[in-house]
């Protein structure tokens, strides 16, 4: 069973009253944590499975964020040197949307495979150019080093648009479990860059146009945080301020980009209160959002390819991108 929520400005009208009153007995789950799915048996065709046979990809090179070592680098090992690998569609493919990706893993490992190559492959199919992003983690670092790494590897993409094919207004970003925190953290705490930079990326804004948030951590705060993002991100006793600059539903502005969020109502990693909050907070800002509860799943399941109710979320995501204009005819 999967509850779906939707808001966006249409007329004035940010949801209709059947709308509201799913949202108020989801608001619910945020004391209880048990939420009204929709419908016990949705009927198949209104969901086609997920284009996963489109997953051809040119995959590039993967570069250093900072050719000459990363600012605040401890060490130069692998682990100090963050990176972005670039996934190419075929030739004709293109529709000039980007997206980078944002692996999670606590914010203490990477799971590169089926959070990043598998996904960067998926978007790649749909003509989207993917970019996969290997951040620097704890306990070794902490913040800002990963909103650091992520705001470079936005502002790369960005700078260099026209040498990779994509609009630099078409540039989306996604990320899972605590890469969905850094995601929500990149698409919260922006800026337009610095005008008198003398390094050319630095000069473009790292604001995303969009972002998809997968199973996401997004608050630091105790009563719902994932302990071990939030240990590895600020340390084992943060200061309140900041625990409260990095609860990102506490961060939402109007000028915060659109969002698509999945979760799962069993998820006993990460609570699904997270991605409620989030939406809550994209609601009241008259943000566009699109969110898909589950109500079985779990944690980490990536594109759950084995599973198939769960592996419906990519082609729900295609079907947002589509409706917003950055999937489409080539570009």
């Amino acid at each position: 069973m999967i509850s779906t929520f939707s808001s966006q400005r249409t007329r004035g009208s940010y949801l209709r009253r059947d709308t509201m009153r799913a949202i108020g007995a989801c608001a619910a789950l945020a004391l209880s944590q048990a939420c009204a799915s929709a419908p016990a048996h949705p009927a198949p065709a209104q969901t086609a499975p997920a284009q996963t046979a489109l997953t051809s990809s040119r995959v590039q090179p993967t570069f250093p964020l900072w050719a000459s070592g990363a600012p605040g680098a401890l060490g130069t090992a692998p682990t100090d040197q963050p990176e972005i690998t670039p996934y190419l569609p075929l030739p004709g493919k293109a529709n000039g949307t980007a997206v980078v990706v944002f692996p999670g893993g606590g914010y203490t490992h990477l799971a590169m495979d089926h959070e990043g190559s598998a996904i960067a492959n998926w978007l790649a199919g749909n003509g989207v150019t993917a970019f996969v992003v290997k951040y620097r983690l704890g306990p070794q670092y902490h913040h800002p080093t990963m909103l650091t790494d992520a705001q470079r590897a936005i502002r790369t993409v960005r700078a260099r648009a026209t040498e990779w094919g994509v609009d630099a207004n078409r540039l989306g970003i996604i990320g899972f479990s605590a890469g969905g925190h850094l995601a929500s953290t990149a698409g919260t705490h922006f800026d337009a860059g610095s005008t008198s930079g003398t390094d050319a990326i630095d000069r473009v804004s790292s604001r995303p146009d969009f972002m998809m948030l997968i199973y996401p951590v997004i608050t630091m705060r105790d009563s719902v945080t994932h302990k071990g993002s939030h240990d590895n991100l600020l340390g084992p006793n943060p200061d309140p301020a900041l625990v409260r600059l990095l609860s990102n539903e506490l961060q939402v502005t109007r000028a915060t980009p659109p969002a698509f969020i999945v979760h799962s109502t069993d998820d006993r990693t990460v609570p699904v209160e997270n991605a409620i909050l989030m939406y809550r907070a994209l609601r009241d800002a008259a943000v566009p959002v699109e969110m898909h509860i589950f109500e079985h799943g779990g944690h980490g399941y990536g594109m759950a390819p084995k599973d198939p109710v769960l592996n419906v979320w990519p082609s729900l995501a295609e079907g947002w991108m589509r409706r917003h204009g950055w999937l489409g005819a080539p570009r």
